[in-house]
């Protein structure tokens, strides 16, 4: 049976920043004793289905998983631990902001089994964090990077670039000051409007402007050069590693391994009864509280999905890691060749124009083409 990554979402924020899609939610009262509950019965749930199979990441996402009582986070590893085969050398990931009572838990989250951080830094100019609902400064990012090193083996942080108004010449400083903190990996992304957010209605109103194609094309190749200095490669789009740090539990996702999502709005991958299932919680802590309550978890849909459908998420996800697509894994997971699941004249011009590389073993997008590859993945994929 193959390996299980395990995926646990904190919904609750302090507040909502305006670029954020996420399942996120701003309560008074954080209701911890029911939240774990509820996740502890779902992870049951999980586990009398799945048998005990071997765990080797877990992720605390949100929301804001540092919100969490630290007890709460070990009972969950522990019950991990007891419910699954948890690989002694398990990756255990947990999400937190900067602030300063978020990051005084450090050390009680790095005694219950974490050991590996994820601080969401976002920027460590001033009005940058601002404009981007930031609820900490640059000298508190900077204190619980710090912290974060002293007491995780394994630390990582966000920041997000192409801003309004971002110079080449400003990220690249920033980035400079950002590599020279004791982090491993970092995830560096570009900001986006995503829908529904504040940011969209205020981008909709004219309100701000992003930079233009080539100032973004010129900051993604900028992000690179100076992550590369400091022993940093691109090891997927956005993400950052030295070689042996990358993120092991992003890499199910993107090599499209199973991985169970536990707590509101979490998704999985499984595969059950001879099929590769889709698995979705409810978005909304209540309404998802009330059905683990009654039934046990708090499943909305649960469907097989189809080969043809296996193969478009296999390769949208894995075609952003710099490794591409092992083609004996993508057949066994899809049931597919793959020359039946793209189109066979945009495959030959990508590889023409050199966006794509394929040999016996595996499928690639070049690093031009990676950052081409929204436009790319629609005509190439079937």
């Amino acid at each position: 049976m193959d390996d299980l990554a395990l995926y646990i979402h904190w919904p609750f924020c302090l507040s909502k920043c305006p670029y954020c899609d996420f399942n996120s939610h701003v309560a008074e009262r954080i209701p911890q004793a029911r939240m774990l509950a509820a996740l502890r019965a779902e992870l049951a749930w999980e586990a009398a289905r799945l048998g005990k199979r071997r765990v080797t990441s877990v992720f605390f996402g949100g929301g804001t998983p540092s919100l969490m009582d630290p007890d709460s986070v070990a009972a969950l590893i522990e019950e991990a631990g007891r419910l699954f085969a948890l690989a002694p050398d398990a990756e255990i990931t947990l999400e937190a902001n900067p602030t300063s009572i978020e990051a005084g838990r450090f050390t009680a989250y790095r005694a219950g089994g974490v050991n590996r951080v994820s601080i969401g830094v976002q920027s460590f100019e001033e009005a940058s964090l601002r404009f981007l609902g930031r609820q900490h400064s640059a000298a508190q990012a900077i204190r619980a990077i710090e912290l974060g090193a002293k007491i995780f083996p394994r630390l990582s942080f966000d920041l997000i670039y192409a801003r309004p108004e971002q110079t080449e010449a400003a990220w690249r400083a920033e980035l400079r000051q950002a590599l020279s903190l004791a982090a491993d990996h970092l995830s560096l992304y570009q900001l986006t409007i995503e829908q529904g957010t504040k940011f969209a209605t205020l981008y909709g109103r004219g309100e701000f402007s992003l930079p233009d194609e080539d100032l973004a094309a010129r900051l993604y190749d900028a992000t690179a050069e100076e992550a590369a200095r400091f022993g940093l490669l691109a090891y997927e789009i956005s993400n950052y590693a030295k070689p042996g740090a990358e993120s092991r539990h992003n890499l199910a996702y993107w090599r499209y391994q199973d991985y169970a999502g536990i707590g509101p709005g979490a998704h999985g991958r499984l595969s059950l009864d001879g099929a590769l299932r889709a698995t979705s919680r409810h978005r909304a802590p209540e309404a998802w509280m009330n059905l683990v309550e009654r039934q046990g978890h708090g499943t909305v849909e649960e469907t097989a999905i189809a080969p043809q459908e296996r193969a478009r998420e296999a390769l949208l996800m894995g075609l952003r890691l710099a490794e591409g697509v092992a083609l004996a894994r993508f057949t066994a997971r899809t049931g597919l060749a793959l020359a039946q699941a793209v189109e066979p004249g945009t495959l030959a011009a990508c590889l023409e124009e050199g966006y794509l590389t394929l040999t016996e073993e595996r499928i690639a997008a070049t690093e031009q083409g990676r950052h081409l590859l929204d436009a790319l993945l629609p005509a190439l994929l079937r």
